[in-house]
């Protein structure tokens, strides 16, 4: 399990650092890609396979406007991904109307689009809103060292070290050690990062980011296994071997990202 999980994150890594440094169009795409199979993988989460016929055309729906609101960050910024948003809502209302009468379960299906929307591509799309700003790369490069670091502390930490439980109801291997170490671990590799290549940075305003980026990491985290201890599926997928799928490895950046786009934006 340790081998297969450093193998995939030695193969991946270069990939990811290569897509991250080019920028631009290159890292739309591995944006949108992301999205679309993190889309997959939550939707296999949250619906009854049972519903596949009724959920065909608002899933469908759902990987394309997933995809759109990708690009209209790479294109057009935040305003536009709004209005997307609220495309989507009138669109999968609408269907879900004529569908009704003949499957009320049509509902369920359209509130968990409508989530998902949101859940990933509109969260991704804070990436490439980042990706855009002045120094845009080293704040990706840092946020994903901040996050990656602390998912990788806390899985260790855990291991080998965690007694206490975080939330049993959720996930019964998180521990509170294992928090512990992740945050300790989003703390020094932050503060490296901004010593190393961001060093105008008021340092009081940086401890807090990379401790409110980790603690929303952690949350995504816990996020991801309660949709997942509530279906009793143990991972997204098994797309990635040693780590599940790809969601299981960003559902901590999902909610960074955003957390991290108010501190760049609003606040440095």
């Amino acid at each position: 399990m340790h081998l297969k999980r450093w193998i995939t994150g030695l193969i991946a890594l270069p990939i990811l650092i290569f897509l991250v440094y080019k920028g631009g169009v290159a890292f739309a795409l591995l944006v949108s890609a992301a999205s679309v199979v993190a889309l997959w993988e939550y939707y296999r989460i949250v619906l009854d396979p049972a519903l596949a016929a009724v959920s065909s055309i608002i899933l469908g729906w759902g990987y394309l406007l997933g995809v759109a609101i990708v690009w209209a960050a790479h294109w057009g910024g935040p305003d536009l991904i709004l209005s997307l948003v609220a495309l989507n809502l009138l669109v999968v209302a609408l269907i879900s109307m004529f569908h009704f009468k003949a499957d009320p379960a049509v509902l369920k299906v359209t509130v968990r689009q409508l989530q998902g929307t949101i859940y990933i591509p509109v969260l991704l799309s804070f990436l490439i809103l980042i990706r855009a700003n002045d120094s845009g790369m080293t704040w990706i490069f840092l946020i994903m060292a901040i996050i990656f670091a602390g998912d990788t502390s806390a899985y260790y930490v855990g291991s080998y070290w965690g007694k206490r439980k975080l939330n049993p109801a959720i996930s019964p291997g998180k521990t509170i050690e294992g928090s512990v170490g992740g945050v300790a671990a989003n703390l020094a590799v932050g503060a490296i990062g901004k010593a190393l290549f961001l060093p105008g940075l008021p340092w009081s305003m940086s401890i807090l980011f990379f401790l409110a980026i980790g603690v929303a990491g952690q949350i995504g985290d816990l996020f991801e296994s309660e949709m997942k201890r509530f279906s009793g599926i143990k991972d997204s997928s098994s797309i990635l071997p040693g780590h599940g799928g790809i969601l299981d490895r960003i559902d901590a950046l999902l909610f960074a990202s955003p957390v991290a786009y108010i501190f760049i934006r609003f606040i440095f």
